[in-house]
């Protein structure tokens, strides 16, 4: 299994490496340990991190309330939790 996914308690982590200011949203692969998303909002205000969400919840299905931004809310480097369980994820997201 990929070392970026994690089954958690609540759902499932991800660790996400991001690029803001991208010339368009989207899954880019993988940067080390973490799966890259690049996004199109600059790092500013948490426009990323909004956008980032609201991404991540279109790929998943899921409400943006079911995901949640655990670490790096000023960092590239972010962990977020999905409450989605990891086989489901899995199928969505094969990286």
């Amino acid at each position: 299994m990929a070392s970026w996914i994690r089954s958690h308690p609540l759902g499932t982590t991800l660790d996400l490496h991001i690029q803001p200011g991208a010339s368009a949203t989207g899954i880019s692969g993988l940067h080390g340990d973490r799966l890259k998303i690049k996004v199109k909002a600059q790092p500013q205000a948490g426009e990323a991190n909004e956008e980032l969400l609201k991404f991540i919840s279109l790929v998943l299905g899921i409400p943006v309330k079911k995901i949640h931004l655990l670490k790096g809310e000023s960092s590239r480097q972010k962990t977020i939790l999905a409450e989605l369980k990891l086989e489901e994820i899995l199928i969505l997201m094969p990286y």
